[in-house]
């Protein structure tokens, strides 16, 4: 049996942020070479800067969630795509603290499924410390379900604000659009499953 190395864990957040970062950068370039477009049209079509777009390929900066998926649907591509580490294990158990986890911003993305090429289902963990904020609304294809496992999160679908606590759950189109904060004072972690895979 061949042995894989092992992924960066959740108990090794520092590790997970400059490999997630310096690998997102990477790819980055590389899909936005393959699609023919410069940073600057990049930029312009994910309605950011051309210097963010640089300093992200560069390993300089590590956008937010609503900035990643934008440059993402912009490069015809997902987040999972963009900062999947390995190729997935066939096997079906992720132990806890050998899951992989991604940084985007404040936020963090424990997975739970691994992307894989045809895969219509996608579960994290979001962790999302006090005050952090998933940067604005998106909307895109498919539907979303998630229950907070601690602390609280303000849910924000279209127009409505909800606040959620540990032990509420929440389900609705992708097609809304959604976005979250934690106005709470400690991290929360947020079950959230989507199909088919966005990030």
């Amino acid at each position: 049996m061949t042995m894989k190395s092992k992924p960066v864990s959740a108990s090794n957040p520092e590790d997970a942020t400059f490999k997630s970062t310096s690998m997102l950068g990477f790819r980055l370039r590389h899909a936005r070479l393959v699609a023919g477009l410069t940073m600057a049209q990049v930029a312009t079509k994910s309605h950011c800067s051309e210097s963010l777009i640089s300093k992200v390929e560069n390993g300089q900066a590590s956008p937010s969630l609503a900035m990643l998926h934008r440059i993402a649907v912009t490069l015809d591509t997902n987040i999972a795509t963009l900062t999947t580490e390995e190729a997935p294990s066939e096997g079906p158990i992720r132990l806890n603290g050998e899951r992989p986890v991604i940084k985007a911003g404040g936020i963090s993305l424990e997975r739970i499924t691994l992307p894989k090429r045809g895969g219509l289902l996608q579960a994290n963990i979001h962790i999302v410390p006090p005050n952090e904020a998933s940067d604005g609304l998106i909307e895109h294809v498919g539907e979303e379900v998630g229950f907070v496992l601690e602390g609280s999160l303000q849910l924000v679908l279209g127009n409505e604000r909800h606040l959620l606590s540990a032990g509420d759950a929440f389900y609705f189109s992708s097609k809304t659009p959604h976005g979250y904060r934690n106005v709470g004072k400690v991290t929360a972690k947020i079950l959230w499953v989507n199909t088919p895979a966005t990030f």
